[in-house]
């Protein structure tokens, strides 16, 4: 086949833009290479090298523990200081008692008594449950555990405490997963909810509580845990946490909040 005119210089220009394409090509691929190892550390992303959630959750949980501690001691150094003020003080004497009287209600002391203890666990990892249940089906969930809290509350409970933890008015529960998060500290099942007052009122609260009613059909059929004890004697702990409002603020009286 002949050659064209102009082949030649068609040839050499070419020539030339790929000569000055490859740097510019090797130094793309270069910095591609350099973003994926920075990205990745230099190892496998699927290596051991990252930091696993579990690890996370307990540094925060270490964390938050170092600060609790900190809040108690603080807390009784104010406390110490308000009860000094108080011995030369009137005023600060008459507001120390009513705060004393409010917080046996409040849950800032403790409180012994008789008890209704229920423990509430996941359905066992070997079981083979018929009607091939779903993976949340075979879990404890938050409205579970809210369930018994509010039924127990219905039956006259006079104190309550979910693991370790004394609950008060703000308390609020909260679940992950397969985990409960109370106060900024994790548990994993069984959970354990203790309520004091008179157990045959206790009981039968839980008894006539719907929501329970649905829990146990899962019982009964996938293998949930469901326990409940009756306690002759327990004591429930202080509430040991931060009672500062984070959002709730004191709304301006308006004109029909004035009354004659």
């Amino acid at each position: 086949m002949g050659v064209k005119p102009g082949d030649g210089g068609i040839r050499r220009a070419e020539g030339a833009i790929w000569r000055r394409a490859i740097p510019l090509l090797t130094l793309f691929a270069g910095t591609l290479f350099a973003a994926g190892a920075s990205t990745a550390h230099g190892t496998d992303l699927r290596g051991g090298s990252r930091t696993k959630v579990t690890e996370l959750i307990a540094q925060e949980q270490r964390r938050y523990q170092g600060s609790q501690d900190g809040y108690r001691r603080l807390r009784r150094q104010v406390d110490s200081l308000g009860r000094q003020a108080g011995r030369r003080d009137a005023r600060v004497q008459a507001v120390q008692e009513d705060a004393d009287r409010l917080a046996v209600s409040s849950g800032f002391t403790p409180l012994t008594g008789r008890a209704v203890r229920v423990s509430l666990d996941d359905a066992p990892p070997y079981l083979h449950a018929p009607g091939n249940p779903s993976p949340d089906d075979l879990v404890v969930h938050q409205q579970d555990v809210q369930a018994v809290v509010n039924a127990l509350w219905a039956g006259g409970a006079t104190g309550m405490q979910i693991m370790d933890q004394r609950l008060i008015s703000t308390s609020a529960v909260r679940c992950v997963g397969n985990t409960l998060i109370l106060q900024g500290v994790v548990y994993s099942p069984p959970f354990r909810i203790t309520a004091t007052g008179a157990p045959d009122r206790l009981r039968a609260a839980l008894d006539a509580s719907p929501e329970i009613q649905i829990y146990r059909q899962y019982v009964a059929e996938y293998g949930l845990g469901y326990t409940v004890n009756t306690l002759a004697k327990t004591t429930l702990p202080a509430y040991a946490g931060n009672v500062t409002p984070k959002y709730a603020t004191v709304p301006e009286p308006s004109g029909a909040d004035i009354h004659p």
